[in-house]
């Protein structure tokens, strides 16, 4: 009977289960694209049984590929994805509200409500921005809306699925530290935030470190062969990329480029109060790593949604009019060929989000159109990078991973504002980090360290054997 790890990966754009050997050996992918309903004024949510059923197909799918195979079991799953969004849970498990997308506006007014000595703290306290992207500002919409939070539990969506799964309810510290409701002194819950939305301080689960073993499947909906298989929650999606790709170093700059376009520092300790509410104040989050005693510096851009728009508006929806956009737009200069201003984007700011064109000129085409989109994501990141550096050494290097690097003109256009360029090779960076984090949790208790275990199950990535069954 082969032995088996499983990744869990709830993206922005698709949920994907990856299954590796205990090895590391990657043997299966299989996607579906995330249930999101789309409404209007940037606003998309998500039914938490959708979520949940979603992973159940992934895994009856994932079932009958691999009985071809023979007999098997899975041993663990480790489940990563969004933060920011999550479920509220009662006592018995039912949700309160669908889960809103991390890029959901809902919650900016509540927030901006909020006593403006609490708002005045906020970024320090946090390391976060007052806006609406915390999960607690979606919290306090919840209030707002007449939703009771009393006696009830946010779990991110990751930390969900490992509750629905069977599991324990778990708030993973890298996936936790976004709530807004974390001091990053101490990473405790903050206080004043609790008072702010009115509840105590079991509204968060018992904090962990990502790979610390959380139940097991007991969902009778699974498979037979992922039943009884140990359960953890891996944590944040751009940031179990980022160990899988081997951006661990303060050296480093890892740019992960999906819906959201994430630019991820390590830190070896946190920053003081002063340093995290300058870069909060500048959109920039200073948080927990998902590696013991690891922080980490994480500037988001909303460039890829906005460039997801874009092709939207081009009508391309498969790989093959994304490539043909690519040669498109690498027959270009850089800039593009339009005179200055003659046709601008705008909107990639993580506060932002809404895509807004301008165009000033003739010769007008899809290609410019992209290259406008760049143009703008460029500018984004090298203000978030210009900021960073003024309190941390510049970085001496960038891991470029996630969809979008898969196009050669996204990779050329930031090749010219971020240093030393290489593109990660791996696809499916998140769920294989997933898998790895699953692995982890098998030698609990054992004297193995997170170091010892990676090592080797990371040799899995060299000769991989594919197997993807992706769905467009």
């Amino acid at each position: 009977m082969t032995s088996y790890v499983a990744g869990l990966d709830l993206g922005s754009t698709s949920i994907k289960l990856l299954i590796a050997t205990r090895e590391g050996e990657q043997v299966l992918v299989v996607s579906e694209r995330s249930p999101w309903t789309n409404l209007d004024g940037g606003r998309a949510e998500m039914a938490a049984e959708k979520a949940i059923g979603t992973v159940r197909a992934l895994a009856a799918r994932a079932d009958a590929a691999l009985r071809e195979r023979g007999d098997y079991t899975v041993h663990a799953i480790g489940v990563s994805g969004m933060a920011e969004a999550g479920v509220l849970l009662d006592a018995d498990g039912v949700p309160s509200a669908p889960i809103m997308a991390w890029f959901d506006p809902r919650g900016a007014e509540q927030i901006l409500a909020t006593p403006a000595n609490f708002r005045a703290e906020f970024p320090g306290r946090t390391g976060l921005p007052v806006g609406p992207l915390a999960s607690i500002s979606k919290l306090l919409y919840l209030r707002e809306s007449g939703i009771s939070l009393a006696g009830k539990t946010f779990l991110n969506v990751p930390e969900f699925i490992v509750s629905a799964l069977g599991g324990s309810r778990v708030a993973e510290n890298s996936l936790v530290s976004r709530t807004g409701m974390i001091d990053q002194d101490d990473s405790t819950p903050w206080p004043a935030a609790l008072d702010v939305v009115g509840v105590q301080a079991d509204i968060l689960a018992p904090r962990v470190a990502a790979g610390s073993p959380a139940g097991t499947v007991s969902d009778e909906r699974m498979p037979s062969a992922f039943q009884d298989a140990v359960l953890t929650v891996a944590g944040h999606d751009h940031v179990v990329s980022a160990v899988v790709a081997g951006a661990t170093s303060s050296g480093q700059i890892y740019d992960s480029m999906g819906t959201a376009e994430a630019l991820v520092r390590v830190l070896d300790e946190v920053l003081p109060f002063a340093a995290r509410e300058r870069l909060a104040l500048a959109g920039i989050n200073t948080v927990r790593h998902v590696l013991p005693g690891k922080y980490l510096l994480l500037a988001g851009t909303k460039s890829g949604l906005l460039m997801r728009r874009v092709l939207q508006l081009l009508g391309i929806s498969d790989e093959s009019g994304r490539a043909v956009l690519d040669a498109q737009v690498m027959e270009l200069p850089v800039e593009g060929r339009l005179v200055a201003g003659g046709l601008t984007i705008n909107g990639a700011q993580n506060h932002d989000g809404v895509l807004k064109i301008v165009g000033m000129s003739d010769n007008l085409s899809p290609a410019e159109l992209f290259t406008a989109a760049l143009r703008h994501g460029n500018d984004v990141c090298q203000e978030l990078l210009e900021t960073m550096n003024r309190e941390v050494s510049a970085p001496t290097s960038t891991l470029l991973t996630g969809g979008w690097a898969q196009m050669d003109s996204v990779v050329r256009a930031r090749r010219t504002v971020l240093p030393s360029i290489t593109v990660s090779s791996h696809d499916e960076s998140t769920a294989y980090g997933a898998a790895l984090f699953a692995a982890y949790a098998l030698h609990a208790g054992s004297a193995d360290t997170f170091e010892d275990v990676a090592q080797a199950f990371l040799r899995g990535h060299q000769d991989l054997a594919h197997n993807n069954e992706e769905r467009s």
